[in-house]
């Protein structure tokens, strides 16, 4: 293969001419005398920043010292100001206080066009009270929450209240030989003093069979009043049943049926719906279970704002039984948060449960203010 020749005139084409270089002696003290041949633009004159960036880093260095610095102390004001001492004594010095916010809902009785009927519930007024043991404890004495009302108003009470008794049935049909207690519960006290279901009787004497000697004190007592009183010449029904329900863990509310009478709630709103059905005169009034403590397992007093028992909290209960209220439209009294709290719980019950003379006087004037609230309107 031969080499192929390089012409003289492509050697011409890239052949450079070499510029004249002036030879710098470094050692030469006068160097800063060489005239400078290429300035520099002013944009890139020296601004006292170094090329390398060095400046810069200094100044990111400085921030995140600083923000660190912050950040320590902030954690060093956390622990020298966590968990400091609150006196109790100071803050409660003029006592617990009082819930300024409660549920209740006071409604006068209205008639068929939705017009309020305002009356004064005194003297010559009848009043039925059901319930368990606020009403049923101490009958006939004059500790009795009833006998209390009857004496602040002057009305005539009727007290149908039973003892032991619960807002939620066990069964949803009337069986007095499966489940005998039933009989007691708000609703079918109701159906048996409106009439309405004509196996009432004979369910309540099964009940009464069964329960025998077991019987609450007052069951014929109350039968025989809800059998022999007109409702004509009632004026107002009232119903207070304690946290009993909520103890035993019984059922609360049903969303699909809200008159489901094995329901806390929905026993409450089917004996209204059947007393408002028969007997729309009546003005309800529904009054919510006080406070009562839990019990844990060793049998100690415990929070009812804590301890459930299959379902919730005694506050859910009554909030609940607000809700069924409202809908319905008829006065609530809210016992709970409104007459006996968790902090006054201690003066008004004689154990985690009961009231005792103190807190039945209480329940009695909060009965009182809500049924003659309108009092004022009467003409």
């Amino acid at each position: 293969m031969k080499k192929r020749k390089t012409s003289p005139d492509s050697q011409k084409v890239h052949t450079l001419s070499i510029p004249d270089i002036e030879i710098i002696d470094l050692d030469n003290d006068g160097i800063a005398d060489i005239p400078d041949r290429y300035p520099v633009p002013a944009s890139r004159k020296d601004t006292g920043k170094r090329r390398d960036g060095s400046h810069s880093r200094v100044n990111i260095h400085i921030v995140l010292l600083i923000v660190f610095l912050l950040f320590v102390a902030g954690i060093i004001y956390k622990i020298m100001n966590y968990g400091v001492h609150v006196d109790l004594s100071e803050i409660f010095k003029d006592g617990p206080g009082t819930y300024e916010d409660n549920f209740d809902i006071i409604l006068p009785l209205v008639d068929s066009e939705g017009n309020p009927l305002y009356k004064n519930y005194g003297e010559g007024s009848s009043i039925l009270v059901f319930g368990n043991a606020p009403f049923a404890d101490d009958r006939g004495s004059r500790d009795n929450l009833a006998s209390m009302i009857q004496e602040m108003t002057g009305a005539t009470v009727y007290n149908c209240a039973v003892s032991g008794s619960y807002l939620a049935a066990e069964s949803s049909e009337l069986d007095g030989q499966a489940h005998p207690m039933d009989i007691f519960n708000f609703y079918w006290l109701c159906s048996l003093a409106t009439g309405y279901h004509d196996f009432t009787d004979a369910e309540f004497q099964k009940g009464m069979a069964v329960l025998g000697d077991s019987a609450p004190p007052e069951a014929n007592e109350v039968y025989n009043t809800l059998k022999s009183i007109d409702l004509n010449t009632v004026d107002v029904v009232v119903a207070m049943y304690d946290g009993s329900d909520y103890l035993d863990g019984h059922p609360m509310y049903n969303d699909g049926n809200s008159t489901d009478i094995t329901q806390f709630t929905g026993n409450t709103e089917a004996g209204i719906e059947l007393l408002n059905y028969c007997y729309p005169n009546i003005r309800i009034i529904i009054m919510s279970p006080p406070y009562a403590y839990g019990l844990d397992e060793n049998g100690n007093y415990i929070s009812s704002d804590i301890q459930r028992y299959g379902w919730d909290v005694l506050s859910t209960y009554v909030i609940k039984q607000y809700a069924s209220c409202s809908s319905r439209m008829v006065t609530f009294v809210d016992n709970l948060y409104g007459t006996i709290n968790e902090d006054q719980a201690p003066d008004y019950l004689t154990d985690h449960l009961h009231l005792n003379l103190a807190g039945r006087k209480k329940v009695a004037e909060r009965f009182v203010h809500a049924l003659n609230y309108f009092s004022h309107m009467v003409k």
